[in-house]
């Protein structure tokens, strides 16, 4: 008995020392693949992580291309971008960018802008949800008609206005000697229709009215 004993103990040992050199095998092998791998799979990116939320999704948009800032050359890119959580809580962006790839006009306008006039059609005192998103998503889409693109931007008879901020009066009377230059008309809230043109003369776009 003593002798079947001690003739079993280098088995137990044997059996004792596998699942270490096993498990130390297998830590030495994936701790390997990493440095194999690396070159493959860079540490992950999170700057764009960082800059996704919900207010930054896009909603909607619509392009337009028409003769604006040249109107005897290459067409502008007449562009509207709604970004927010919803149709009711986002904001848009307006940009005009020339043939060069410069914006050479950018505007944001709040969903309130695009949904004041809304109460011109209401036939309730109040509008649903589903209808004040249908009315904005349909001002989106008709920002750009071809009938709010006109020339002249200024007409040859017209009178200087007043009450606009900034607007220089030497690039307004340029403009009033320029048949062909071209003006886009805009809805901006309930009555404010702006009206702006590509002035030559200073070389930036301007309210006309």
């Amino acid at each position: 008995m003593r002798f079947a004993w001690f003739a079993l103990l280098p088995l137990l040992a044997a059996c004792n020392s596998t699942p270490s050199a096993v498990n130390e095998g297998t830590i030495s092998r994936v701790a390997d693949k990493p440095a194999q791998d690396s070159t493959a799979l860079p540490p992950p990116d999170t700057s764009r992580t960082k800059a996704v939320s919900a207010l930054s999704d896009t909603l909607r948009v619509v392009r337009e291309r028409r003769n604006f800032s040249n109107p005897q050359g290459s067409p502008d890119k007449f562009q509207l971008v709604f970004r927010g959580p919803s149709m009711l809580e986002g904001t848009g962006e307006f940009t005009i960018t020339n043939a060069d790839g410069q914006v050479i006009f950018r505007e944001m306008l709040t969903e309130p802008d695009l949904e004041a006039a809304l109460v011109y059609e209401m036939k309730t005192p109040t509008a649903t949800p589903a209808e004040r998103e249908a009315f904005v998503r349909r001002r989106i889409d008709r920002f750009f008609l071809p009938s709010q693109f006109r020339a002249p931007a200024v007409a040859a008879n017209s009178a200087f206005p007043t009450g606009i901020e900034n607007l220089d009066r030497a690039a307004w009377n340029d403009l009033k000697q320029r048949p062909d230059a071209i003006r886009f008309e805009y809805l901006k809230g309930k009555e404010d229709r702006q009206q702006i043109a590509w002035s030559p003369l200073k070389k930036q776009v301007i309210r006309v009215q």
